[in-house]
């Protein structure tokens, strides 16, 4: 019973954190909207499974790599306040991964896509 109980606060400190990041992080806030329409999306367009597993691995790529930036701002951020020009370049070089990742995930996403709009529409 007490695994559980560890099981069930480790959730909710996870659960908590999920929560900080949704309210204060607007970016995340946008991914979270951007993954909804392409999950909307995939039910329209009926694509396959295999499609979907990779849709959502990227989606939460994004989204991991989100959190992930938010995490190594707010150490920065407590280790070297805004003043010594590394700190600039640690959160510079976490948003270029978010980028990344995000690029990845549009190209991803018009690979699995386009043939099916086209299909669709054309």
């Amino acid at each position: 019973m007490d695994r559980l109980r560890q099981f069930k606060h480790s959730f909710e400190h996870a659960f908590r954190g999920l929560v900080y990041v949704f309210k204060n992080e607007k970016n995340f806030q946008n991914e979270v909207a951007i993954g909804f329409l392409v999950v909307l999306a995939m039910f329209y367009f009926h694509i396959r499974e295999s499609e979907v597993l990779v849709l959502v691995l990227v989606i939460m790529t994004v989204l991991i790599m989100e959190v992930l930036n938010t995490i190594m701002e707010r150490v920065v951020d407590i280790l070297r306040p805004r003043i010594h020009p590394y700190a600039k370049l640690i959160k510079d070089l976490m948003a270029a991964t978010v980028l990344l990742s995000s690029i990845l995930a549009v190209i991803v996403g018009l690979i699995i896509f386009l043939p099916y709009i086209f299909a669709k529409f054309m």
